[in-house]
């Protein structure tokens, strides 16, 4: 697979210049990473003869663009429909092969899904508050996607005899066009989007990952009762986000009182990767939290 904010950062450096110290070794880093990446992605750690203890990654190997273009044709994997997805290749530890399967869908089913995963943080903290259910993280940008692998499969082994953190996996896709391909009609109960590309132009706001459009989508993948979950740093975000969804009718809005007593509400405030910079920084947070309604009789 290629990207092209990749290409773009080897065609920034003239061909007759040499490659600095610092870009070797952070490209000796990612094959090395590579490496072990394809070897244990698949593999269910059992906690008694793991060979080398991995280490957590480190993000400064794993430089990337802040955002990525939703509207690009990145090559990107996707299965024809959810019945075609392999979902056995990303929880090794709980889903058997699909040969194993015999043409039967798995039982357990991905249940909760982070648009835009970031570096991983909420996951990992979803993944202790919901340690029974599926949860999948979603990243279009692909060294973004490869470190929470990486973190992934670090925190899997790390804490193999708990059996922990087998429950998350992250996917590159592009949530703006392949969810229904992933996932079935009220499959997911939970659909986070926290501290989204705000897009500030008046001419990229089509690009907004709450659009009606896309909201008619969440309102088909979300079951009755299940919540999506928005948090930005950004007002003008905010106030679309809330505007949209409050649009639509399949979705109400919950009120503050709610959003001060649900846990992930918390998770979602303190442990993402932007929400603890916008903490450092002394920003504002706005929230806003809509139950799927049930379905017209």
């Amino acid at each position: 697979m290629t990207d092209s904010s990749v290409e773009v950062e080897s065609q920034d450096r003239p061909s007759f210049l040499p490659e600095s110290p610092r870009k070797k070794k952070r490209a000796y880093y990612r094959e090395s990473q590579e490496q072990k990446r394809q070897e244990l992605k698949q593999v269910v750690f059992s906690g008694s003869h793991d060979a080398e203890m991995l280490k957590l990654p480190k993000k400064k190997y794993y430089r990337q663009r802040a955002h990525s273009n939703p509207f690009s044709d990145h090559l990107l994997e996707y299965p024809l429909s959810p019945a075609d997805m392999d979902w056995s290749s990303l929880y090794p530890a709980l889903i058997p092969a699909k040969e194993k399967l015999s043409g039967e869908q798995p039982k357990q089913k991905v249940e909760i899904a982070d648009v835009g995963c970031g570096f991983g943080g909420l996951l990992v903290s979803l993944a202790d508050q919901f340690p029974e259910k599926l949860i999948l993280g979603m990243e279009i940008r692909v060294q973004v996607t490869h470190y929470v692998e990486d973190r992934i499969l670090a925190l899997r082994q790390q804490h193999s005899k708990e059996g922990k953190y087998n429950n998350i996996a992250v996917l590159r896709a592009n949530a703006m066009k392949f969810l229904p391909n992933f996932f079935e009609k009220g499959q997911l109960s939970k659909m986070f989007f926290c501290f989204p590309d705000p897009h500030f132009k008046a001419r990229k706001h089509k690009a907004r990952i709450i659009t009606s459009t896309l909201a008619t989508e969440y309102a088909y993948l979300v079951r009755p009762k299940g919540i999506i979950y928005t948090i930005t740093d950004v007002r003008d975000l905010h106030e679309w986000m809330v505007k949209h969804l409050e649009e639509h009718p399949m979705f109400r809005r919950l009120s503050r009182e709610w959003e001060n007593s649900d846990p992930c509400v918390a998770i979602m405030r303190k442990d993402t990767e932007e929400g603890k910079k916008v903490e450092r920084n002394q920003g504002d947070k706005f929230i806003a939290c809509f139950v799927r309604i049930d379905d017209p009789e």
